[in-house]
């Protein structure tokens, strides 16, 4: 008895992968109803696209040369078919797909998945957050490691389980020395960063749905540290005997009135200070962290702070605005400051940040999208953070509310 098979060849492409205005193109092979689509690595302009044909329209060489591939690989396809044909088997299209890539289909891991996003972003990722994607890959070798005694895990075994399980193994990880457990935020981080590499497992076609779906990520926004307005001015008005500690309670000043991160202070040249539209000093630089421009203009206190140490030969020789100072020094020293201003808090460097973020700006109604602007946010719910925590500003606004009720 002879079987007849259906067997058709159609050539589509994804708008939904744009990438740099050009849309992949892919085939769709059909054996029966059984559909299987191919990545051919090959791009085009969605405009020089012909739905109906299935192919690019238009005179230029390079529709015409993709044209003539796609004729070839139409050619090719057919092969394949004839081929599996005289084996006299049930065809499918997978079996069409794998014959015409002549190859099985490498087994990805997540240590591959990792490595070869390391590898893509490492010009595009500063030092610091490349660390991060590695110390996620390290916890989850341990894992692994611990749960399924291998050193690697396929990516078709990431599932839900896996998700959970991980979870878990974060939530309990017992670190060695001094180190602080990881806590919710920092296990719900990692988690982060694997959701988006599974994501980029499925862009690459290397999976075809992420284990996330359906998994929560359980953010519980903890309350960011700040200085009040008395705590500041306190800080401020200090008399430090120590040159140390005067040079290291000015760099923090200087943050909290531009809302610059350590790192981004302590690298500032000449060249970043700017006239801005209004003729007045802004800062002109990008977020070490994410590389998102900032440009804030410059508050007269942060003024005088550099005019303090535009002569200082320490920035001179390094030609920048501040002595160079570790974040790590300066973060402690910043003990021995709120010790001595009597600020029962534990003050680090990213404590100014958060101080700008609310005693300088928010509670003197600058719009929060202002705000979330100079911070260099990508997102505005990040900023909405710190507008949560602002009792005195709740406060003062119902004052208002109760005057005019009254």
């Amino acid at each position: 008895m002879k079987t007849t098979n259906t067997f058709g060849v159609h050539f589509l492409i994804r708008q939904d992968k744009l990438k740099e205005g050009k849309a992949p193109v892919y085939a769709r092979i059909t054996v029966n109803t059984d559909r299987i689509l191919i990545g051919l690595k090959q791009w085009i302009d969605p405009k020089s696209w012909d739905i109906r044909k299935g192919a690019g329209k238009g005179a230029k060489d390079e529709v015409k040369s993709l044209n003539n591939y796609l004729s070839e690989v139409r050619t090719e396809f057919g092969e394949c078919y004839r081929e599996l044909q005289l084996k006299k088997k049930v065809i499918t299209a997978a079996d069409v797909k794998i014959t015409f890539l002549r190859v099985e289909e490498v087994e990805h891991t997540l240590q591959s998945l990792f490595k070869f996003h390391n590898e893509r972003e490492k010009h595009k990722l500063n030092e610091n957050t490349l660390s991060h994607y590695l110390t996620t890959q390290r916890y989850l070798s341990e894992f692994i490691n611990a749960r399924y005694h291998k050193k690697d895990l396929s990516l078709k075994d990431v599932n839900f389980k896996f998700l959970s399980d991980f979870e878990n193994f974060l939530r309990d990880y017992q670190p060695k020395k001094n180190k602080k457990p990881i806590g919710n935020t920092g296990a719900m981080t990692h988690l982060i960063r694997l959701k988006k590499m599974l994501n980029l497992a499925i862009s690459l076609d290397w999976i075809g749905k992420n284990p996330f779906f359906g998994y929560r990520i359980k953010i519980r926004h903890e309350a960011r540290q700040y200085l009040n307005k008395t705590e500041l001015s306190a800080l401020e008005a200090k008399t430090f005997a120590l040159p140390r500690l005067d040079y290291v309670r000015d760099l923090f000043v200087f943050c909290c009135y531009t809302g610059l991160a350590y790192i981004d202070a302590i690298n500032l040249t000449r060249s970043n200070i700017v006239v801005g539209i209004d003729n007045g000093l802004w800062i002109k630089t990008k977020r070490n962290k994410t590389l998102i421009p900032v440009n804030t203009p410059l508050l007269p206190k942060a003024v005088a702070i550099l005019k303090k140490y535009e002569t200082d030969y320490r920035a001179i020789n390094n030609g920048t605005l501040f002595p160079l100072l570790s974040n790590q020094k300066m973060n402690s020293y910043l003990k021995e400051i709120a010790d001595l201003c009597v600020i029962d808090k534990n003050l680090t460097s990213h404590i100014a940040r958060h101080t700008f973020a609310t005693t300088v700006t928010l509670s003197n109604n600058v719009p929060i999208e202002t705000v979330s602007k100079m911070l260099g946010h990508t997102k505005i719910g990040t900023t909405q953070i710190y507008a949560k925590v602002i009792e005195q500003k709740v406060s003062d606004d119902m004052a208002v509310l109760r005057n005019k009720l009254g």
